[in-house]
């Protein structure tokens, strides 16, 4: 069966996960790191991309991200896939693929899912061992949206200016949410619908999307025609 091309649609944050095949290290030193972050900054605004979050973990890395065109994001990410692999063969002196096939992605509803698929990009470090708080991983957004530091690959998404009145009630409004964490049943829903491409949303926002490409939003259901409204329940 040929696989469905990816669920992409502008002005919609998008949850994007491309990992190393075999789950080998794509990252060997801080100027990796550096130049992913390089790469990612330089496409994004090539190719009209709000990147809203990341986090760059050893062998894979999130995005959540809103591109301005049909064709952005993965633009973007074909660019910087292939620079990047370009730069790491070079620098290992190898040669072959370092990704895991084409990297994954959905799209979410902001007012349902946005703030939550932060969180989750930010707790990475800290459910992998890593780091005991989101604020000690250097390699994610974090730090941005708590006043930690200025970091020019980040565009905030409008939910997050609605947060607090001030930069520092926003930062203290979104730390305490990502120190608050997210329920099981919201972080197995944000990586499996990454991993397997279909929307994440409730029936109304899924019913608006349908209407919006011709590419199945929902997986289809075997048996009797079912609606919308029950895809979601279910």
């Amino acid at each position: 069966m040929a696989r469905l091309p990816r669920l992409t649609l502008p002005g919609y944050p998008h949850h994007v996960i491309q990992r190393g095949n075999n789950r080998q290290p794509i990252f060997t030193s801080p100027a990796d790191y550096q130049t992913l972050l390089d790469l990612l900054r330089e496409n994004a605004e090539k190719f009209q991309v709000a990147i809203h979050a990341y986090v760059l973990m050893s062998n894979h890395f999130h995005l959540l991200a809103t591109p301005g065109t049909l064709e952005g994001l993965p633009q973007m990410m074909q660019a910087v896939g292939r620079r990047y692999v370009r730069y790491f063969n070079d620098l290992q002196k190898r040669s072959g693929t370092l990704w895991e096939g084409r990297y994954k992605s959905t799209l979410i509803q902001a007012d349902r899912y946005l703030l939550a698929c932060m969180a989750y990009i930010d707790l990475n470090p800290v459910r992998a061992g890593l780091v005991a708080q989101a604020r000690d991983y250097p390699c994610s957004s974090h730090g941005h949206y708590t006043g930690q530091c200025v970091d020019k690959l980040v565009t905030p998404h409008a939910l997050y200016w609605e947060l607090g009145n001030t930069p520092f009630a926003r930062e203290a409004a979104y730390a305490e949410l990502v120190q608050s964490g997210i329920s099981v049943a919201q972080q197995t829903a944000l990586t499996d619908a990454a991993l397997s491409g279909w929307a994440l949303g409730g029936a109304d926002f899924v019913a608006d999307l349908q209407k919006r490409t011709q590419r199945r939003v929902l997986k289809s259901m075997a048996g009797r025609p079912v609606s919308t409204s029950e895809k979601i329940r279910r």
